[in-house]
C-alpha cells in the first residue's frame, strides 16, 4: 500500500501536467479564433463606419456612441473601438511562448505598446461611461469602471515586475492584465452563450438592459476569467496531479462554453454587420 501510494503520484503527475497543457493550447486556441472574429467585426463595422465619414452608423450598436457636437467624446470613442483591434492583436501575439523564445525583442516592444493602448483605450471608455453614461444600471457601470481601473493596476505591475527583471513575476502580472484587457470580449460571448443556453433573455430587460444576470455579468466578465487564471497558475506549479487534472477539466469546460458563445456573437451580433 505504502510503495503504490508513493508511486502513483509520480506515474499520474506527467499525464495530468500534460493534460494541463493541452487544455491551455484549446483554451487559447479558442480565445484567439472568438477575439479575430471580434476584430473583424470592429473594423468592418466601427472602423468601416468612421473610414466613410458617417459614425453615426456605430450608433445601431452604441445607444450613446456618436454625438453631434461632442467633439472630445467622439475623439474619446474612436480612440476606444479602433485601439480595441490592435490591442486584441498585440495581446494574443503576447501570449504566445515563441514570440518571446525565438523573438525576445519583437515581444518587448510589442508588450510596450500592448501596456501603452490598454491603459489608453481604458482611460477612454472610463471617460465615456462617466460622461455619457451607457445603457445598464448603476452595478453594471460600476463592474466596467472597476475593470478600467484594474488595467491601469496590472499594466503598472507588469511593468515595473518587468524592470526589476523578475520575469516570472512579470508573465504572471501580463497574464492578468490580458484578462481583464479581455473583458468587453468575456462580457460579449458571456451574455450570447447565455442567451443560446436559455433560449432567449433570462435574469434581466433586453431594453432596459438591467437585471440580476448583466449585473453579474458585469463583474463576472474579468473575475471568472481572473480566477480560472490563479487557479491554471497554481496547478502548473504544483505537484498534485488530482489539482491538475481538474483544473484541466475546468479549463476544457470554460473553453467549450466560449464555443457556444462564439458561435453565438458571430451569427447573432458580428457577422450580419459586416
Amino acid at each position: 500500500m505504502t510503495t503504490a501510494a508513493a508511486t502513483f503520484p509520480r506515474l499520474a503527475r506527467p499525464s495530468a501536467m500534460r493534460a494541463l497543457k493541452t487544455a491551455a493550447v484549446f483554451w487559447f486556441a479558442v480565445t484567439a479564433l472568438g477575439q479575430v472574429m471580434f476584430v473583424l467585426y470592429v473594423l468592418g463595422f466601427h472602423g468601416r463606419a468612421i473610414a466613410l465619414g458617417q459614425p453615426e452608423l456605430m450608433n445601431k450598436v452604441l445607444p450613446k456612441g456618436y454625438v453631434p457636437g461632442d467633439t472630445a467624446g467622439n475623439l474619446a470613442l474612436a480612440i476606444h473601438v479602433l485601439l480595441a483591434a490592435v490591442i486584441i492583436g498585440s495581446g494574443l501575439l503576447q501570449l504566445v511562448p515563441q514570440c518571446r523564445t525565438l523573438a525576445p525583442r519583437l515581444h518587448r516592444w510589442n508588450g510596450r505598446l500592448y501596456v501603452v493602448l490598454a491603459v489608453v483605450s481604458s482611460i477612454a471608455g472610463a471617460l465615456m461611461l462617466v460622461t455619457r453614461g451607457t445603457i445598464g444600471g448603476p452595478l453594471m457601470h460600476a463592474g466596467m469602471l472597476l475593470d478600467a481601473l484594474l488595467v491601469l493596476v496590472f499594466a503598472w505591475l507588469a511593468v515595473r515586475a518587468a524592470r526589476a527583471k523578475r520575469f516570472d513575476r512579470h508573465r504572471r502580472w501580463a497574464l492578468r492584465l490580458f484578462m481583464v484587457v479581455s473583458a468587453v470580449w468575456f462580457f460579449r460571448i458571456g451574455l450570447m452563450g447565455w442567451l443560446l443556453l436559455n433560449g432567449g433573455p433570462a435574469g434581466f430587460d433586453p431594453v432596459t438592459f438591467r437585471g440580476p444576470f448583466v449585473d453579474v455579468l458585469a463583474f463576472a466578465q474579468y473575475l471568472l476569467p481572473l480566477a480560472v487564471l490563479e487557479l491554471y497558475l497554481r496547478a502548473r506549479s504544483s505537484a498534485n496531479a488530482l489539482l491538475q487534472g481538474a483544473t484541466a477539466a475546468l479549463l476544457t469546460g470554460a473553453a467549450l462554453f466560449m464555443c457556444v458563445g462564439i458561435f453565438g456573437a458571430t451569427m447573432g451580433m458580428w457577422l450580419p454587420r459586416l
